[in-house]
């Protein structure tokens, strides 16, 4: 008998009725609509292969016999790969009503990939949460967000943010290190000056912003400010509505020193004492810089230090084996501090 024959025909009916029904209705929008589609047919699949557990030639042969037939009546939206990742999807997602309605499959497709479920659940909230697209979505993946942000915070912190169940109330829980900056299209070989990133940076505001995080809006570029016949210009300011303060960005191509942590400091002193106002929080200073020295920074700094953070920017993307590198750093300079107080 050929294959596409030996498929029940008051399954392969099934099959054909959720298609029918989801390209019919039109209560939600077309996309949600296909998730919701595409749920269905990967639960009926699943619910298929469970029937007949007991041949195991059945299930590894049964999304490709129903493929050539929904192929044939539908065209290649249904192809076997097409139908592996709705039996993905309902297995990563057997509630219906775990679908996010302004999520798309794109978006989707990269989310049953994870492994890790409380990895997911944050980039499937933060997505939601800020509307990112798909593009969007993929570098936030792609540039270890979720990883970088557990450097200085715990799981549980990052997942309540994202849960909106609290307010970031500390600048570490949105401040990345490393901050990526990939998008800039700079060769990460080429020597470049402060302005040049800079300028990059507003060409790219957008992509900034995101990398950024939660709450950011721009202020002002090269802020000007007079200190008697002094004047210093601040590289870059924002305001983050999750943490109430305005927040200074200088930008160095060279390793951290602590004359910028103090030509930072005294910005921070500058707008905290003639430009906040009485319901804001105390400013908050982000020095970028090639390579930098957390113990520089704790001597250089007050004990009680809150509104400076040193954070390094890289032109690329890190490999997740770097990065792990990294964490495993970072923990080890905070076991040793614990251990010397």
């Amino acid at each position: 008998m050929n294959k596409q024959q030996a498929v029940d025909a008051g399954f392969l009916d099934d099959m054909r009725n959720i298609i029918l029904e989801a390209r019919s209705s039109a209560v939600c929008s077309v996309e949600y609509m296909r998730m919701i589609m595409y749920w269905h047919l990967g639960e009926r699949i699943f619910v298929e292969e469970q029937c007949e557990q007991d041949r195991a030639e059945y299930g590894s042969s049964l999304i490709k016999r129903i493929a050539g037939h929904l192929e044939m009546e539908f065209g290649s939206g249904f192809s076997i790969r097409q139908l592996e990742l709705c039996r993905q999807f309902y297995r990563t997602y057997p509630k219906i009503d775990e679908i996010h309605p302004r999520l798309n499959w794109t978006q989707y497709r990269m989310l049953i990939r994870m492994d890790d479920g409380c990895k997911r659940e944050y980039y499937e909230l933060e997505a939601s949460n800020n509307a990112w697209t798909g593009r969007e979505l993929e570098r936030q993946i792609n540039s270890l967000l979720y990883e970088r942000l557990l450097m200085s915070n715990d799981k549980e912190a990052v997942l309540a943010v994202a849960r909106k169940e609290r307010i970031p109330e500390k600048p570490n829980e949105i401040i990345k290190n490393p901050m990526c900056l990939e998008f800039l299209g700079l060769k990460r070989e080429a020597e470049y000056y402060e302005k040049d990133i800079e300028s990059e940076i507003i060409n790219h505001l957008q992509e900034f912003l995101l990398e950024l995080g939660n709450g950011f809006s721009f202020v002002a570029r090269q802020k000007r400010i007079l200190l008697e016949d002094d004047e210093f210009f601040a590289d870059l300011i924002f305001y983050n509505r999750l943490l109430h303060c305005f927040v200074v960005v200088e930008i160095k191509t060279n390793k951290l020193t602590h004359a910028d942590l103090g030509q930072l400091q005294m910005y921070v002193n500058y707008y905290d004492r003639y430009e906040k106002l009485p319901n804001e929080n105390p400013m908050v200073g982000i020095l970028l810089c090639t390579s930098k020295n957390d113990l520089l920074a704790r001597i250089t700094l007050p004990e009680d230090n809150t509104s400076i953070l040193t954070s390094e920017y890289r032109l690329y993307l890190p490999s997740e084996n770097d990065l792990i590198e990294e964490i495993k750093e970072v923990i080890s300079l905070s076991d040793n501090t614990e251990e010397t107080q």
